[in-house]
């Protein structure tokens, strides 16, 4: 049986926050879109689907004894989850608790398509036949984030997606805030500039770098990271990084050069 734990490479006492933080690591690095291997993808994707969800996590690592061991080490009996009222209902005792019945599908979605906040039509199909419709995809929806919509599945079942985000080429997500990296001319940095940044969303925001800033110095743009759903909104942080020019004018390497003895 596959070990979350071992699959993401962090302790069973690993916080939240570093399971999350191993799971970007090795999702980019073994995406399929960057030649990574399909299989090894999926087994960290239901490590991190089990580990980063509390009840699931809580699960796992305290199987029921009642029934025998399932993958992933939720305890099941031929492939089904079992709830105690069901078992008490089989033998005349107690009530089997209402639950509105629902249909669960993964959704996959940009970094960029969280941010704005979007629409998706999906197909969902069921027992009781299929049908096309449309969700809002909530701004801020983080990558294993479940969400509930009511009602909308075929029979008037609620349809439960987890939400699964893409690495991002340019972004990295750390809750709120974004971190990004940005190439900048030596002289610029020497001087100073008005530097133009694209932000999650698009928008063109101008960051004033002062002159003599040094090279790895990270910018901070106020509100213009990743929205929640109580309306606050996170920041962008900006490293830059240092770019030499191919060819230096003599003159400038000279005056260098006499500077520096």
């Amino acid at each position: 049986m596959t070990d979350h734990y071992q699959t993401l490479g962090v302790p069973k006492t690993a916080t939240a926050d570093e399971i999350k933080r191993a799971y970007r690591r090795l999702a980019s690095q073994h995406h399929p879109d960057k030649g990574g291997d399909t299989e090894k993808f999926q087994e960290i994707e239901a490590a991190y689907r089990t580990l980063s969800d509390t009840e699931k996590r809580a699960e796992y690592d305290n199987p029921n004894p009642f029934f025998g061991q399932g993958p992933g080490g939720t305890w099941q009996q031929a492939g089904a989850h079992f709830d105690m009222n069901d078992i008490f209902a089989m033998f005349g005792h107690g009530q089997r608790q209402q639950r509105r019945n629902h249909v669960r599908m993964t959704v996959w979605i940009t970094l960029t398509e969280s941010a704005q906040g979007v629409s998706k039509t999906l197909n969902v199909g069921t027992s009781l036949g299929s049908s096309t419709i449309q969700i809002g995809v909530p701004k801020g929806v983080d990558n294993g984030d479940n969400v509930q919509y009511t009602g909308v599945a075929p029979g008037g079942m609620d349809l439960v997606v987890n939400f699964r985000i893409h690495p991002d080429a340019r972004w990295r997500r750390d809750s709120l805030n974004l971190h990004t990296e940005q190439r900048i001319s030596v002289w610029d940095l020497i001087l100073g500039t008005d530097l133009e940044i694209a932000t999650i969303t698009g928008a063109k925001i101008v960051m004033r770098v002062p002159p003599s800033t040094q090279p790895g110095t990270t910018m901070r743009i106020r509100g213009h990271g990743m929205p929640n759903n109580q309306g606050h909104v996170g920041d962008c942080f900006v490293r830059l990084q240092a770019e030499l020019p191919e060819k230096i004018a003599p003159e400038i390497v000279a005056a260098i050069q006499q500077h520096r003895s």
